[in-house]
């Protein structure tokens, strides 16, 4: 069962993260990718950019709106996500446990639906769930 395992925290800046914790994050983030990894159910990292560097687009009315930034003004921001391929959700707690970021953030853990991988759609839920 794949899980995303969505990293919740205040972007570096408006924390006022010093440099020195900066770096404890980085190489806490690095050893628990690789022990993602290494033990076989990392399936992608990605570590965002501040939202100062997202666009948020919507369609209303056949037309397209594109805007600047974040679309919901929260302390809190999408800072990562993690997919991971594991048995349960026991298993993903386990490895959201470890996340350095629930040290000063939070780790939403949400099971995959759906999943597109070489050109076809692979359901995780029964379809009638889905509804």
């Amino acid at each position: 069962m794949q899980y995303s395992l969505l990293v919740m925290s205040q972007e570096a800046g408006d924390a006022e993260v010093s440099d020195e914790a900066m770096g404890w994050g980085r190489a806490a983030f690095d050893a628990w990718a690789m022990s993602l990894d290494a033990a076989g159910v990392l399936v992608s990292a990605d570590i965002l950019q501040p939202v100062a560097h997202a666009t948020t687009i919507s369609v209303r009315d056949g037309s397209l709106l594109v805007q600047d930034g974040a679309f919901i003004d929260t302390k809190e921001r999408l800072n990562g996500t993690f997919v991971i391929d594991v048995p349960d959700l026991d298993a993903a707690i386990g490895w959201a446990e470890r996340c350095p970021g629930a040290q000063y953030g939070a780790v939403e853990i949400r099971p995959s639906a759906i999943i597109f991988r070489e050109g076809a759609r692979h359901s995780q839920v029964n379809e009638t769930a889905e509804a």
